[in-house]
């Protein structure tokens, strides 16, 4: 299989995406924040505040601004100019669940500014509480849906269609 972020001297090397068809394209992503119950529990009583500030609101900016700046991050990554940028975190039980969908009109596609996006707020959220335990866990970071490129992809997760 001949991989495509490799030249023939099997050298890294940014893609040529200049023949490509600009299309609408979209990618989903999705990052799993498990926190200790003590700490979902204080958290959840703390209206999602600690003393660094809103958890999820300081998370959701920096989940945008992560994907906007995935290829200063990621090396043979091409600069996007992006449509959209949402990142929606809500718990499920003791995990705080961020999703990142982002779109724009390209020749390339979105899907590392989805990851990106879900991973920095995670990160984020990882920073913002662990002055009440190291034993918060970043675990799947996954992509759940991309189209407009020549795969679309539609992932089930949990039993349900992202």
């Amino acid at each position: 299989m001949k991989l495509s972020h490799v030249d023939d001297s099997q050298q890294p090397r940014m893609v040529d995406v200049g023949a490509k068809p600009i299309t609408h394209r979209t990618a989903q992503a999705r990052a799993r924040v498990t926190f200790p119950a003590d700490v979902a529990d204080a958290l959840h009583a703390a209206g999602y505040v600690t003393p660094k500030g809103a958890v999820f609101t300081v998370a959701h900016i920096a989940g945008v601004m992560g994907a906007k700046a995935t290829s200063q991050l990621i090396p043979l990554c091409h600069p996007l100019s992006l449509d959209k940028c949402d990142i929606v975190i809500h718990m499920d039980g003791r995990d705080a669940l961020i999703d990142c969908t982002v779109s724009c009109r390209g020749s390339t596609g979105v899907e590392m500014e989805a990851l990106t996006g879900a991973s920095i707020a995670a990160l984020t959220i990882y920073d913002m509480c662990k002055a009440m335990s190291h034993d918060i866990v970043i675990g799947e970071i996954r992509l759940l849906k991309k189209t407009g490129g020549k795969h679309d992809i539609d992932q089930v997760v949990s039993g349900v269609v992202a």
